[in-house]
């Protein structure tokens, strides 16, 4: 015995449609493979902590020192990332009401506050990086590699914000300004 058809059975199947999306890989450039090589850099060295402790049970005393470093290092290499692709975390909500004029002073004003504060924010790491005089704890290398990183992560985060700036300012639009009408309700099949 087959249940009873629901009328609204289309309509529950479009809101819990539980498929995956295609994955896109055609905007990854050679850059970001910084940030890549590091994770797995960092997979591999969480994978030889678990090893080590559970496996072994000698742990390295180095591997979540190093682990930690790695993790600093992956936030700031993919930042650079999200700033190339233009994926920054916005509220969006506004712009759908604002006339076309003010999204784009507000695009504008919103690239020059990212740029000033990559900028500042890698001058203060490269002046940490300079007065940093000590060492790590379980390996004897400089505690400033890791602040030489980061601001190396935040060197590329400013320059592809310039970038990005300039885009937006020649073309005259961004994604915060190609904003759509106020938001619309999905269309419910079967209720036209």
């Amino acid at each position: 015995m087959t249940p009873p058809e629901d009328d609204d059975a289309p309509h529950q199947d479009a809101l819990f449609d539980m498929s995956d999306e295609d994955i896109d890989l055609s905007d990854v450039q050679w850059i970001d493979s910084f940030a890549f090589i590091i994770f797995w850099a960092l997979a591999g060295v969480v994978f030889l902590q678990f090893f080590t402790r559970y496996v072994l049970n000698d742990s390295y005393a180095w591997t979540e020192e190093i682990a930690r470093y790695l993790l600093i290092w992956v936030a700031f290499f993919g930042l650079f990332t999200v700033v190339r692709k233009e994926t920054n975390i916005a509220v969006e909500i506004f712009y759908r009401w604002m006339p076309l004029h003010m999204r784009q002073a507000l695009s504008t004003f919103v690239d020059m506050v990212s740029i000033a504060f990559y900028a500042t924010a890698t001058w203060y790491c490269i002046e940490l990086s300079q007065r940093t005089r000590q060492s790590m704890t379980s390996i004897d290398w400089p505690k400033s590699l890791i602040y030489w990183g980061v601001a190396a992560g935040l060197a590329l985060c400013t320059v592809y914000a310039i970038i990005v700036a300039w885009r937006h300012w020649r073309t005259g639009s961004s994604p915060l300004i190609r904003m759509a009408d106020p938001i619309q309700a999905p269309a419910r099949p079967g209720l036209e």
